[in-house]
Order: structure tokens, then sequence, then C-alpha cells
């Protein structure tokens, strides 16, 4: 067993482990769980067996290139930033995915995105910088020493794990490129490649590809906004955002876009996906907030991952995620129902 297959501090309760007779009886519950359920459908695990769902048991963990696998060998441990509660099991976390270029169901991701390609990769850096230019993916990570990060991860739909990033700070990365006084925001761009990602051909899709994220500068500078290419101890894998992708553990989880080909800085705030689709729904901040609900369900509480259906493991959500003292003086005076 290696050190990512428990949690780091505490073991797994006998209480919180699911019985795999509970997953066999997941659909028979699922209308009368639904009709009480306190959040959304969507936000609802995915934690069927894997026969079941065409997911094999034993994927395998994703080396990345040759060249990266030093550079995750060597990431160093034990950051102060990381919190000590107990890791999502691995499995959970890599089929348990949202991912919509590659389907809106949960495990569409881990059926969908195995031929991904990945490598080689390059990332435009563009706007308000000194240093523009399209850069490979090696030449990106250079200079930086990743570092093990174990975060909260909060989804907007009710549901959460515990997930431990490799990767580096994003502001080390901003600085190497010299934003001018003007860049105010830096705004990320996910791949747009039909060829490989099938919801991006379909003409039903709500989001307008490619999909857009991003940060205020003083967010993208902060200490724990973290630029991610691994995850337990190795690569990221195709359904988790290979190769590069954004980590903001305060903030909902569509916050933390995946598979990064831009980098963009600009004066003034960026449109985003999520909130040009559904902006009564979904804000430019959207930081973890216990207090606002979203339109249709709660925020004040969520399911933390492991979670059986009949033994739902229900939390209170903190406000920020639980990172408050790193990160609430940057909202200092704003109202937060507002910007949400």
């Amino acid at each position: 067993m290696d050190r990512y297959s428990r949690g780091k501090t505490h073991p797994i309760k006998s209480s919180e482990i699911t019985p795999e007779s509970v997953y066999r009886e997941r659909r028979r519950f699922m209308q009368a769980a639904l009709s009480v359920a306190a959040i959304p459908m969507v936000g609802l695990p995915s934690l069927a067996d894997a026969a079941d769902y065409d997911i094999p048991a034993d994927l395998p963990r994703y080396k990345g290139p040759q060249w990266l696998q030093p550079k995750l060998a060597d990431a160093l441990r034990n950051s102060a930033l990381s919190t000590r509660e107990t890791l999502a099991p691995y499995y959970h976390a890599i089929t348990h995915n949202n991912f919509y270029e590659f389907g809106t169901d949960k495990r569409d991701p881990v059926r969908y995105a195995q031929k991904f390609k990945t490598d080689p990769w390059k990332v435009e850096i563009s706007g308000e910088v000194a240093r523009p230019g399209n850069y490979d993916l090696e030449d990106i990570l250079a200079p930086h020493a990743l570092e093990d990060r174990v975060y909260r991860l909060r989804c907007v739909e009710a549901w959460s794990m515990v997930i431990p990033w490799l990767g580096f700070p994003l502001a080390d990365l901003i600085k190497r490129f010299e934003p001018t006084t003007k860049a105010k925001y830096v705004q990320f761009t996910t791949i747009l490649d039909k060829e490989q990602m099938s919801e991006q051909r379909s003409s039903f899709g709500t989001i307008d590809w490619p999909y857009v994220e991003g940060l205020r500068m003083d967010e993208a500078m902060n200490p724990l906004t973290l630029m991610a290419v691994g995850m337990y101890g190795n690569a990221l894998p195709p359904q988790n955002g290979a190769p590069l992708r954004l980590v903001v553990p305060w903030k909902y989880g569509f916050k933390s876009i995946k598979s990064i080909v831009r980098i963009h800085f600009s004066e003034t705030m960026p449109e985003t996906s999520w909130n040009i689709t559904a902006p009564d729904e979904y804000g430019f901040y959207a930081n973890v907030n216990p207090e606002v609900d979203h339109p249709r369900w709660t925020q004040a509480t969520e399911r933390r991952l492991p979670s059986g259906l009949l033994t739902p493991n229900i939390i209170d959500t903190l406000p920020f995620n639980g990172y408050a003292d790193q990160v609430a003086h940057l909202y200092k005076g704003m109202d937060l129902t507002k910007w949400f």
C-alpha cells in the first residue's frame, strides 16, 4: 500500500465504508432518496461498482511523460498548507469527475478521456505581460520545484473530496512572465479539440467552447493557488485535467480549470464559461460560502466522498472551504451575496 492509499492521520472508520450490497442496490433506492435529498441530483456520488459501469477496477497510475517523472518523484512533501484530513480513495478521485468536454455524467471522463493526448503540450502566455509567447509545458515547468499539497475540493453541486495534488504556486509562474501594471485579472482557457473531446462537437451542449475561467490578480498570487501537474504521487490522469490544471481550494471546483492551453492577463474582468451560461447561478468569484445558497439547493452542507446512498457522509460546509484565515482578507468590504 502506498502512502496515498489511506488518510494521512486518520484511518477510515468502518462506518464510513459503504458495503458492496449498498452499491448494487443503488438504482432501486435512487428515486426514493431523491425525493427527500437536500442536495441536487447532479451532486449524488457515482459509487457503483466498476463492473456495473464499464470502468476498469485496475485503472493505472498515470506516470506522465518521461521528462516529468523525476520532478514528480522529487516533489516536496509535508507542506504547511496541506490539510490533515483523510484522503479520498484514489479510485473515487479518478472516476467521479466533472469534465464536460468528455460528457456530463460523472463517469464519462474516465470512460472517454483515456486516449487524450497530452504530450507534447504548449501554453500560450498573452496580454499584459512583458514576456508573451507560446511555451512548451516542459519549459513552463523547468524552473519550478513541485510540492505535494493536500487540499479540500468542494464542488458547487454540494459534494467534496480531499485530494493530494502535485504542483507549484501560480504566483511563481506569473512572476516569470512579468505582468504589467495593467494586469488586474488572469484568464485561463482549456484546449479546444473537437477530435478528442466529443462534447465539443455536440449541438446540444450549454457551454460555448472552449471553457474559460478567471481570477483576480490578488487571488492568482495567493500562496494557496496551485498549478497542478499531478495527484496521488503521479501525473494527472486525463480525466482529472492533464497535463496542467488550476487548483483554487477556497472556491467551488468549476473555477479549477483543466487542461490549460492559454493564460491571458487583462485589465478588465474576463467573462467565464459558467457565468456566461447561467449568471444567476454561477458568479465570477465562486467562493465557497455556506451562507449563500445555489438557487436550486443549499450550500450549507456537503457530501464528503466516499459516501453511501443510505449512509451519507454529510458534513457542514465551512466559509471559504476552511481556508478563511488565508483568503478572507482578499474580500474585505465586499458584499459576498452580490459578488458570489
